[in-house]
């Protein structure tokens, strides 16, 4: 089957990339080469996370609407946990500026063009089943410190966390919990994505290598999280608004942490699937969607 190499790659031997010592000194220009790609392309960058905060509406609108109140922090601040998945197009814009390529808003969209794009497919679906994870721990939590109370309104839920022990407690413990699931996210993600963006590598691969890279700079990698957590509430707290500079800003900066450290030059490069313009058959649809390959010649 062509997806069957999605988790390991199609080569027969992977080339571990060498994982680069980073600094403050990186960090800072990350974050510099992260905001001008977002100055020189921001109509597109804007466009691409326009989703991030209408999905923070969404689940906003919903717990309110649907009685699910002690969801709602949990499902505001583990909106995060899926975050990567919203630089992938930013990953692709930053690589061709890069390169000096031209970068437009339709460039932003080659990842379904990409050799990679199972890999990506399924590393995101991990990303969606560890937010869901994170949701169900969230609930737990409640049950376990405040009961079956179902809070009336806003207000209610705010006195029961603020005014109570068991309050306190699940304050506490639930911050605990969603520090873990959030620094399982930065590790497995926040190289891996772009890496299958730059590169032809299977999911296995690109999240080990994501792995090793923190490993052997955790102290830069703890300081990169605070970071990404203190923009991200800050752009949340005017309405989401502010995540639409957020998101892509830290999305751009991520592509250039990824390129200061890991060294992935031995790797073989993306080599994108042209759309093809030949007829086809209605017998092949949906399945044509999905499949895109070059003319015959």
């Amino acid at each position: 089957m062509a997806y069957a190499h999605a988790v390991t790659g199609a080569g027969s031997g992977f080339v571990a990339p060498r994982i680069r010592h980073i600094g403050l000194a990186d960090i800072r220009d990350a974050l510099r080469l992260g905001w001008e790609d977002f100055a020189a392309i921001p109509s597109h960058a804007v466009f691409l996370c326009l989703i991030y905060p209408l999905i923070g509406f969404l689940l906003g609108w919903a717990a309110f609407g649907y009685r699910i109140l002690p969801l709602l922090y949990p499902m505001i601040t583990g909106f995060a946990l899926v975050g990567p998945i919203a630089g992938l197009g930013l990953y692709e814009l930053s690589r061709r500026r890069e390169q000096g390529e031209e970068a437009v808003l339709t460039h932003a969209f080659d990842i379904l063009r990409s050799p990679s794009r199972w890999a990506i497919a399924l590393l995101a679906l991990m990303l969606v089943l560890i937010f869901c994870a994170w949701l169900v721990a969230a609930q737990g939590l409640y049950w376990l410190t405040l009961g079956d109370v179902r809070p009336e309104s806003l207000e209610h839920l705010l006195r029961l966390v603020f005014g109570t022990n068991e309050g306190w407690t699940l304050i506490v413990a639930g911050n605990i919990v969603g520090f873990l699931f959030a620094a399982l996210v930065l590790v497995i993600s926040v190289f891996s994505f772009p890496l299958l963006i730059d590169h032809h590598v299977g999911a296995a691969d690109a999240v080990l290598t994501s792995v090793r890279a923190v490993q052997a700079n955790p102290v830069m990698m703890a300081l990169w999280g605070l970071i990404v957590a203190v923009v991200l509430f800050v752009g949340a707290v005017p309405l989401f608004l502010g995540l639409t500079v957020a998101v892509p800003v830290l999305g751009h900066a991520t592509w250039h942490l990824y390129r200061k450290a890991i060294d992935a030059e031995a790797l073989p490069r993306q080599e994108y699937i042209e759309p093809s313009t030949a007829r086809r058959s209605a017998a092949d649809f949906p399945v044509a969607l999905f499949t895109p390959t070059r003319d015959e010649p």
